[in-house]
């Protein structure tokens, strides 16, 4: 593993200054000596066209190895192959002429939306999803040298961790407390968070946050998977419906003996109980009829 270290940092404003007045320097040094020789109708000094050329070229030479690096950016030094550090600082730095390349890594914090993936749940019904990353680069040094493209292995990692996901957990859950990939967001984000994050470390990259961002049966069974979240949501208010129903009519029957307003057989009962339900639970107003006679006699 290659971790990060901090190169040694160098003023580029004084390099850089040094480095342009020696070249302007060299060159009015070149023209003065070739003017001279003109004018003396003699040829040039070779010894001052020498000593102006490798002054020029000591010039050129301090100015190639200015660089710049800006605000949450970094640049990965290399001489002769060789890892000799990162710069971090905000500036114009100087190094080594020969330190090349000088990459640059942004550390911004960037975002990354994976393809709509179809994908199989754990159940086996065909699901179609799509997570977004936040991340940045931590370590430059990882980022550069342990994978060959940084960007592109976050990509592919995180579609991987995004169908793994989608195959451990049911679309829905069938059963109580159980996690399912539409009714407990929270715990499925943080899945695959950490999923991504053990993916992606090696290559010196931080997850910040990783949720879903799509979410749906495949459309060659998304209508029958509706028409059955339907009938589960029917059945649900019935339960709830027919526990109400139940609580109010007993309650119903306390109160009138408590109260003492009427005495019921069992059979009255029986008869009061069968209406209320049918008052409380139709899903239609109900009609009333009147009884000309007694419970008994119709």
């Amino acid at each position: 593993m290659i971790n990060e270290r901090r190169a040694s940092l160098i003023n580029g404003w004084a390099i850089g200054i040094l480095g342009l007045a020696v070249t302007l320097a060299s060159i009015w040094w070149l023209i003065a000596t070739f003017a001279q020789a003109i004018s003396a109708d003699h040829a040039p000094d070779g010894a001052a066209v020498l000593g102006s050329i490798v002054a020029m070229a000591l010039g050129a030479l301090l100015l190639a190895g200015l660089y710049t690096v800006a605000p949450n950016e970094a640049r990965v030094l290399q001489l002769f192959g060789s890892y000799i550090g990162t710069a971090a600082k905000p500036g114009l730095w100087w190094t080594i002429p020969l330190a090349w390349p000088r990459h640059p890594v942004s550390q911004r914090v960037r975002n990354f939306e994976t393809s709509r993936l179809k994908v199989n749940d754990r159940d086996g019904n065909p699901v179609e999803i799509a997570a977004v990353v936040v991340w940045r680069v931590i370590d430059t040094a990882e980022a550069v040298f342990q994978v060959d493209d940084y960007e592109n292995f976050v990509k592919v990692q995180s579609e991987a961790a995004v169908r793994n996901l989608a195959t451990s957990y049911t679309y829905d859950a069938h059963v109580e407390g159980e996690i399912s990939l539409r009714g407990n967001a929270v715990e499925v984000s943080t899945k695959l968070r950490t999923e991504i994050q053990d993916r992606l470390s090696r290559a010196g990259i931080e997850v910040i946050e990783a949720r879903l961002s799509h979410l749906a049966y495949a459309p060659e069974i998304a209508q029958a998977m509706l028409r059955r979240q339907q009938a589960g949501a029917v059945v649900a208010a019935r339960q709830r419906i027919v526990e109400g129903a139940v609580g109010m009519v007993e309650m119903a029957l306390d109160e009138l003996s408590k109260r003492g307003v009427v005495e019921l057989d069992d059979e009255r009962k029986a008869a009061m109980v069968s209406n209320l339900m049918v008052v409380l639970v139709s899903e239609q107003g109900a009609s009333p009829v009147i009884n000309t006679g007694s419970l008994y006699t119709g």
